[in-house]
This record gives C-alpha cells, structure tokens and sequence, in this order.
C-alpha cells in the first residue's frame, strides 16, 4: 500500500481529487489551476480558472460544476470556460468555497472558509434542484471533507483547524440535523483536511501537516493508516475501472525551505492500492 508519486506536478495546494469519466479530475487551489488526467493514456490536460478553485464535480447537464473563490461557476471542458452560476457569500469577500461533494441524488453539498485561516466565517451549504442554501452546521474557520453515506443519511462535516469531524444526519429533503462527534484528531497528528467513504461504510481522512491518510469505521475506530513521503496529504479519490486505485493530492503551501529540500516530492499526485473499492460519484442535478 506504499503510495507511489504518478504526476510530478509539486503544486502549491493540490486539492478536489474525483474520478469521473475514465479520469482524475483535481486542483491546485493557490494556482487557480483546473487538472484532467488520463491514465490509461497518460494524457495530463489543464485550465486557468478565473480565481482560487477548490474543486469541479460533473454535472447532469455534461459540464463541470466547480466551487471558486468568487462562487460556483459552471465549467466547459470543451471550450474551457468559465461562467458565473452563484455567489452564495457576497457579504463575506475574505471567504472562498473549499471543498464538495455530491450525494446519490444529484445534491451538492460544499464549504466555504476564510481564506486568511482566522474567521469563524466557513459555511456549510447544499444545492439541490437549482436552490442553492445555508444548511444549520455551525460555522468554523476552514469547512471540509464533506462525505455523504451511499444512503444519503449521513453527512461527515470536517472541522479542519478544530481537528474535528462531525457526523451529522440528514433527512430524505435533505435538511440536515444536530451533529454528533465522530473522531477528533489528535494534537501533532496533522489536521484533517478532505475525506471520502468507500464501499464499506468506512472513512478515509487525508491528514495535512500529518504525513498520512486515514482509515476509520462506521463507528469511528481507527482501522489503518497509510503514510506518505511527504507531510501534507489533502485528499483522496477513488478511481480506476473497478474503483480500487486511490489517488491522492498533496502539498507543499507552508513548507520552508528546509522543509521543501527534505520532501522533494511535494505537491505531487500519488495512487496506492486501497485493498477496498470506493463508491462512485453521482453528478450534481443541475
């Protein structure tokens, strides 16, 4: 399960990773960067969004759905454009959107976070049926890890500087409910950054600052941890023909220059074997 580094990128943040469409979709979020790999080919292709971009979910419609600093902008990856669908914080400018995910449903769930790492300013939100809302999860600095069970009926909502990941109910309207503790990681251990359940039921939990991914059961037991070569890890997808191939986003954003000798391998996308299947994306039902 040793992750071996596939793209040689040593982006600032990368982010977002999904696998739609026989490829990995990811991000480098400081670089206002949109990536689409191949890898049965090789193919690497990549876009300038119009600002910080945190992740792109496909949609019913053919497009991409992407979540910018400036609001949800639809993607067109034949023409490479970006356009303006919704700004759902125009009252707050320092925030920026900062990670999704989509249900069985077709609904959007994403966060948003200061983008200075200070307010208490990150939003959790829902689209569904073109309605974009604020959901009632109390707001923190950086919002992440969104991950809905394959019910739909759990929401796994991260508290990334309160090293805290909460599991919150969600009704068949998709109102969500009062959250309950799920894990909290410990302090020097990193802080949890994205997360995805596979087809177990379990949690994996990318650990930036923390060297590692994560692997927790329903019940929030710690079943396996993966170490990487580098410190911080942001997220994985699972992907492949079969959905067994875990591909991971790094960093290298807050290293020194010691620090950046020392991991050479920074900010590169990884894939190691999971030994467990992943569940697949739904595109947004927009």
């Amino acid at each position: 399960m040793q992750p071996e580094p596939i793209l040689p990128l040593g982006m600032t943040l990368g982010e977002g990773p999904v696998w739609w469409d026989d490829a990995l979709w990811f991000v480098d979020i400081k670089a206002h960067r949109l990536y689409r790999h191949v890898p049965t080919t090789g193919a690497l292709a990549v876009w300038d969004a119009p600002d910080q971009i945190g992740w792109a979910l496909p949609t019913r419609s053919g497009d991409m759905m992407t979540g910018v600093r400036t609001g949800l902008h639809r993607f067109d990856p034949q023409s490479g454009a970006f356009s303006l669908f919704h700004d759902p914080e125009p009252h707050l400018p320092g925030n920026r959107l900062n990670d999704a995910a989509t249900d069985t449903q077709g609904r959007l769930w994403f966060g948003s976070m200061d983008d200075s790492e200070a307010a208490q300013t990150g939003y959790l939100y829902c689209l569904a049926g073109g309605q974009c809302a604020a959901t009632a999860v109390p707001a923190v600095e950086i919002t992440n890890g969104p991950a809905i069970s394959a019910d739909g009926r759990t929401l796994y909502h991260t508290d990334t500087l309160g090293r805290k990941i909460w599991k919150v109910p969600v009704d068949e309207n998709g109102t969500v409910g009062a959250g309950e503790l799920f894990i909290t990681i410990e302090n020097g251990a990193g802080w949890p950054d994205g997360s995805v359940l596979d087809s177990e039921g379990c949690l994996w939990v990318a650990l930036f600052g923390g060297w590692g991914v994560r692997r927790y059961d329903p019940q929030g037991s710690l079943m396996q941890t993966i170490s990487f070569p580098v410190a911080n890890v942001t997220k994985i997808a699972f992907g492949g023909p079969d959905l067994r191939t875990a591909y991971a986003t790094t960093a290298h954003k807050g290293l020194d220059a010691a620090a950046r000798e020392a991991q050479p391998l920074a900010g590169h996308v990884f894939a190691f074997d999971p030994k467990v299947a992943g569940l697949p994306v739904t595109p947004a039902d927009i």
